[in-house]
């Protein structure tokens, strides 16, 4: 089992930043590729970002390519999200997912999430 805890969501206007954290406990951290998800009310849950093993990959949704970056620190067992130029359309609750070996686009595929971060941009 691995357990996955989110943080960092909140409110912010548009143009504005966000660092969401994701703590994971339990098995091998570094076992497990690393995934960004969201999902917006009445959207299916769409890849954001993931990460390889060691961090030395990373990829990105279209929409968040160049305003948004994954990292992670196997000894902290952490992966973070920085969030940068937010707009309205990145409103959405943000999940956290670990997926064993390589990484995937299909949240079908991952198998340990967390409880998911809100975030929320005005305009």
């Amino acid at each position: 089992q691995v357990q996955l805890v989110e943080s960092g969501g909140g409110l912010v206007q548009a143009g504005g930043s966000l660092r969401l954290s994701c703590a994971a406990s339990g098995r091998t951290f570094s076992d497990y590729a690393m995934h960004w998800f969201r999902q917006a009310p009445g959207k299916e849950r769409e890849s954001v970002a993931r990460i390889s093993l060691k961090g030395a990959f990373t990829y990105y949704a279209d929409s968040v390519k160049g305003r948004f970056t994954i990292s992670r620190d196997n000894g902290k067992n952490t992966v973070w999200l920085q969030m940068n130029r937010l707009t309205p359309e990145d409103t959405a609750v943000y999940y956290c997912a670990a997926r064993k070996g390589t990484t995937s686009t299909n949240p079908k595929d991952c198998n340990y999430w967390g409880q998911g971060t809100q975030v929320t941009v005005s305009s």
